[in-house]
Order: C-alpha cells, then structure tokens, then sequence
C-alpha cells in the first residue's frame, strides 16, 4: 500500500527493536521503503539493511552536516557503493543552512560535487535543503540532475511547481499534520499528486497524534490522510498515485 520514500532505521534510536519492527512493517502495509545514507557509515549500513530485507532500498551519500573528512577518496568511496543493484539514488545531499556546521562555501561545493556523481553513476539524488531554499533551487538547475526528489520540502508552493516542472518530487512528511504547517499545505494544494512522495523520515518529525515520539513507516497512514484531506482525495487513492511514483523515480 505505502511506498516510504525516506527513512533512517541505521539509527541508533531502532538499536532494540530494529529486526522485531523490520519483521512487522510489510504486514502493516509498507510495502517499499528507501534508507537513507547521510555519510559512508550509514550509506554501507543502509546497503546492509537492503541486502536483509527484500523491500528495502538504500541510498548513499553524505549529509550537509557531515562533511568533516570529505574528499575525493569519499567521492570515490560512494561512487563503489552505487555498484550494488539495491542502491536506488544518491543522498542525502544539499544544504544547510540552519545549524551552518561546515561553511557555506564547503557545503555548495561539495553539494555540486555529489551532484556530478549523480550524472556519472545516472542515479536520481535525494536533496536535503534547510533555511536555503534558493542556493539549493539554482545549485541543482545549473547542474543536469533532472531525476530526485526535495525531501522533507520547506519552501513555497511556487518553488515546488518549480522543481515539478524541472522533472523533480517534493518529499512530503509528518510536517503537514502539524498545526502551523500553513506553508506545506499550500504546496500540497498547488502540487498535482503525481509529482509528491510521501515519507516520514524516521525516526524523526513524527506526524499528529504520536508528534513527539521516536517515529516510524506505519505513521505514513496519517501523512496520506492528510494529503487525502488537502486535496479531496481519498486515501487509497493517494497511496496508490505516491507509490507509483516512487517507483518511477527509484526503480
């Protein structure tokens, strides 16, 4: 039923119940998931979890936040790790500007770096953009990357048709259950339904009602729900149209 398009079960927060919650989630419903890789640690365990399981995949990459020892050994590193068949994108690359916990400059750098990779290994990228919607827009135009998806969006409604009309996804989350999340409702209202994913980025942002606790894919129901509310849709519907277009993109 639910494709989940970003999720992060190498963390150590699923370190007691990981096999028991893997075993359960297809029975749920979860019938895909992606694991996302946010530095060469996590991008191996991620490949690990996919050799495990049937239905997970995993992505390699490495995060913004974690370019402390990154060099070309590193491009070169991820660029083994696209040879195994389970490896659907790059990622989680891009920006972020909110914590700034490299330069700028070494962030965009490094950032147009994993995009090249992306064209070489010809992988769509899952893109990470926090308080730098713009760099991030015009980094990734100046590049060829046309495949990917905006993962856990935060931008307008405008530049999400934007990115739709360039060939990408907006990633969709828990976010749009909360109170206040008047922006990504708007982008969800403006989106046609074939150009969102649905995610929950575990274990974080978990959506309303169970905001607060350690997150996981059988919280993508709510996310649906929501989706399903925003645009007079029924859920069915949504999980069948946002798993079809996972599967466009990743498979």
């Amino acid at each position: 039923m639910y494709f989940e398009s970003h999720a992060h079960y190498d963390d150590r927060r699923f370190r007691q119940d990981r096999e028991e919650l893997l075993t359960l989630l297809p029975s749920c419903g979860i019938d895909y998931v992606v694991n996302i890789g946010c530095d060469i640690k996590s991008s191996k365990q991620s490949i690990r979890l996919a050799e495990q399981y049937d239905y997970i995949y995993a992505t390699v990459g490495i995060h913004p936040h974690e370019l402390y020892d990154m060099s070309s050994q590193t491009i070169a590193q991820l660029r083994q790790l696209c040879a195994n068949p389970k490896v659907v994108a790059i990622g989680e690359i891009g920006l972020d500007y909110y914590y700034d916990t490299h330069p700028r400059e070494l962030q965009q750098f490094w950032f147009r770096q994993q995009l090249r990779l992306a064209e070489e290994m010809k992988k769509p990228v899952v893109i990470h953009s926090r308080e730098a919607s713009q760099e991030t827009f015009d980094i990734i135009k100046s590049s060829s990357v046309r495949e990917g998806v905006i993962h856990c969006y935060s931008g307008s409604w405008q530049m999400a048709v934007d990115y739709a009309n360039m060939g990408f996804y907006i990633g969709v989350g828990g976010v749009v259950t909360f109170s206040n999340a008047k922006k990504l409702v708007e982008v969800v209202e403006h989106l046609p339904l074939e150009k969102i994913l649905i995610e929950t980025d575990s274990p974080y942002l978990a959506p309303n009602p169970n905001r607060g606790k350690r997150n996981d894919s059988r919280n993508l129901e709510y996310i649906v729900n929501k989706i399903a509310e925003i645009k007079n849709l029924s859920p069915e519907n949504v999980a069948k149209v946002t798993q079809n277009n996972a599967k466009s993109l990743f498979f």
